[in-house]
């Protein structure tokens, strides 16, 4: 497959080995996945969750800070941080994945942020419910998008562009989607959108808009490049592709035993054990997770625990008797819509929503 510019000036490039470009080594520097170590506890710890940011982190004076609210809306306003602190708020813990969570999988490999399965984590995040306040403000009857503008910005197409999504009204306005200023009880970070972000549960990371600098009620279709371009699904350069939105089924294991420092096998001790993970699948709830101890020639059911939100992921148990020799370990989760994770995701051109089987290799000693 031979390197092409695409429309908006950017170079893909499907190398023929699996040398990482330095534009790969330069997101991989600025970004990061989470810790395997932080899918034991409910909420991820901050310093555990991933982290991707498309441009410069804005360097916000909290002061001058205003969120701007308005389009086909009734009552538009510019809100400070003191007076969106003053709102009802809520907190709940919810999964957020980016849509190219498992993107070093694909071969050949897109040229992007080169993650491999840990681009997923839960916080808990407190803020605004971002309906009742809409609702309040007085939406118009012809309203039928809302469009979430950040503070950061960057060249793409070469131009600077400012980074924004829009959402359907309805999807906006859904139980769960906050205007988050906290995660895990704490002020957000700089890096993770201070002051103040969006939440929305569900969706795949890109929805949820960082540094929120203006929402806009609209009565029309927004055209973006995050729309339009980015974080789409589709088999080569020159199709449209469908748009990225909810998550898909997926699952992970928290690595039993300890690490070979170098290719990350796991080295562990014979007798019982408890293999442990999560799963999780945008909107639905998760129905079953089967482990195979076999590279997938059989499987079997592991345990289910309740979720701590219905937005954050599920937990699961596997009771193991582990006996001397080597194994592939491979989670399958199975959503209450009936999906089930596959053995190997179809390849796309920008290496989006791989949600196939996790393998583990694990020595048994």
């Amino acid at each position: 497959m031979q390197p092409k510019n695409n429309a908006y000036g950017a170079r893909r490039d499907f190398g023929h080995g699996d040398d990482f470009t330095d534009m790969e080594v330069s997101r991989a520097l600025r970004n990061h996945g989470s810790l395997y170590e932080g899918l034991a506890t409910d909420v991820t710890p901050t310093s555990m969750h991933f982290l991707l940011c498309h441009f410069d982190i804005p360097v916000v004076d909290v002061g001058q800070y205003r969120l701007s609210i308005h389009g086909r809306i009734r009552r538009p306003v510019q809100l400070s941080i003191d007076e969106i602190l003053k709102m009802p708020e809520q907190s709940y813990a919810v999964t957020l994945e980016c849509s190219g969570n498992g993107r070093k999988n694909f071969h050949p490999r897109p040229k992007s942020q080169p993650w491999n399965d840990t681009a997923v984590a839960s916080a808990e995040w407190t803020g605004c419910p971002l309906g009742p306040l809409l609702e309040k403000l007085g939406v118009e009857i012809d309203a039928s998008e809302i469009l979430f503008t950040g503070l950061d910005q960057g060249v793409e197409v070469d131009e600077v562009i400012k980074y924004e999504r829009s959402l359907p009204i309805d999807e906006a306005l859904r139980n769960g989607v906050l205007l988050a200023y906290a995660m895990n009880g704490q002020p957000l970070t700089p890096p993770h959108g201070y002051p103040l972000r969006l939440i929305v549960p569900h969706w795949y990371g890109m929805a949820s808009v960082k540094w929120l600098r203006s929402i806009e009620v609209l009565d029309r279709e927004f055209h973006g490049y995050y729309m339009d371009k980015a974080y789409r699904n589709k088999s080569s350069e020159d199709e449209p592709g469908a748009p990225i939105t909810l998550q898909k089924v997926r699952s992970l294991i928290i690595p039993p035993g300890v690490r070979y420092r170098h290719d990350g096998r796991r080295l562990l001790k014979s007798g019982p054990v408890t293999l442990q993970g999560k799963a999780w699948a945008g909107r639905q709830s998760i129905l079953r997770v089967e482990i195979s101890l076999d590279r997938g020639r059989s499987w079997k059911d592991a345990k289910l625990r309740k979720s701590s939100s219905e937005f954050s992921w599920t937990s699961w148990t596997f009771p193991w008797n582990a006996e001397r020799g080597r194994y592939e370990i491979l989670s399958r989760a199975t959503a209450a819509d009936g999906s089930v994770q596959p053995t190997s995701a179809t390849w796309n051109y920008l290496g989006m929503e791989n949600n196939s089987v996790q393998s583990l290799s694990v020595i048994v000693e």
